[in-house]
């Protein structure tokens, strides 16, 4: 299992988008500081993440989220959560 993720920096506010096969792993590096894309903007919590049954899949969904029209996707997705974090 492949897992996309989105995480939000409780410092910054921040979001950081990635791809793993182990997301506690992953989500727990991130915290510790071992991720040289997020170095000290921790702490992170998670606000959304999807499985896939195919790398190949997660990381091409990756690749949209990254993108302007992803990004508006989560915005749209996530926006009774962001409207409680103001």
């Amino acid at each position: 299992m492949q897992y996309v993720y989105v995480l939000q920096s409780k410092k910054d506010g921040k979001w950081y988008t990635g791809c793993t096969d182990d997301l506690r792993k992953r989500f727990n590096e991130h915290n510790k500081g071992n991720v040289l894309s997020t170095k000290g903007r921790g702490p992170f919590e998670i606000i959304y993440f999807e499985g896939s049954l195919n790398s190949d899949d997660a990381f091409a969904r990756e690749k949209y989220l990254k993108s302007g029209m992803g990004k508006r996707y989560l915005k749209n997705r996530l926006k009774r959560f962001l409207s409680l974090t103001g």
